[in-house]
């Protein structure tokens, strides 16, 4: 059996966590490698809800070049000033004004 992926859509940790939940009511149990993320994910991953609306929020500033990949990165790590968004981004090769790093920076203050 070949599997095919069809899409590629990056999510944050905080809808991995709600993904394995709804998995483990589903299935009443998870693998070995899933109940360590689910793990992992408890300790990191405060409220869901937050993060989801964090993302909606970046998302309608409309940044030039900032894709779903660097949105998701930035609502799980949450930096707070300019210089922590311009560490975050440097994993990538994306070119974010200090303006615009501003904004994402007052953004997500809000939400810490």
């Amino acid at each position: 059996m070949k599997i095919t992926v069809l899409n590629e859509t990056p999510i944050t940790a905080a809808e991995v966590k709600e993904n394995l939940s709804k998995i483990k009511k589903a299935n009443k149990e998870l693998n070995f490698r899933a109940q360590k993320t689910e793990d992992y994910l408890n300790q990191i991953v405060s409220d869901s809800k937050k993060t989801l609306e964090l993302v909606k929020k970046l998302e309608g500033l409309k940044i030039p070049r900032l894709r779903e990949e660097h949105i998701a990165k930035l609502a799980d790590i949450k930096p707070v000033t300019e210089k922590d968004v311009k560490f975050v981004l440097q994993g990538y090769t994306v070119t974010v004004t200090k303006e615009n790093m501003g904004k994402i920076a007052k953004i997500v203050e809000d939400f810490v």
